[in-house]
């Protein structure tokens, strides 16, 4: 089981992250967001920062409906996300050397290549 601590060590493990201040957690490479806390949007009431959902970066649609399809436990989507190569993946339900996983492959999805290269 994961939580908010292991998303942060393991997104700051990885090279030139940064750690972009909010309510939860919210990283980028490059000025790309590969992984940060689900706002929860609640109709006629204020958003809610998910610190036990991660929206996490996918790349494409394939990889999306992969996810989707192969691993309901894990992730899932919402009407606001679709469109895009994002999925919200549940922290509790995963340990933590997938997150790693996810978490090091959405950054290198996001990363210039220079520094995909170089990892």
């Amino acid at each position: 089981m994961a939580d908010a601590d292991d998303v942060r060590r393991t997104a700051l493990a990885l090279p030139h992250v940064v750690e972009i201040d909010s309510e939860g957690f919210d990283f980028r490479v490059a000025d790309k967001g590969f992984i940060w806390s689900y706002p929860e949007r609640r109709p006629g009431k204020p958003r809610v920062i998910r610190t036990d959902i991660a929206v996490l970066f996918v790349g494409d649609e394939a990889e999306k409906q992969a996810l989707l399809l192969g691993e309901p436990d894990l992730f899932f989507t919402t009407p606001g996300y679709e469109g895009w190569p994002l999925v919200m993946l549940r922290l509790d339900k995963v340990d933590v050397e997938r997150l790693r996983e996810l978490v090091t492959d959405a950054w290198r999805m996001r990363a210039p290549d220079t520094l995909v290269s170089d990892r």
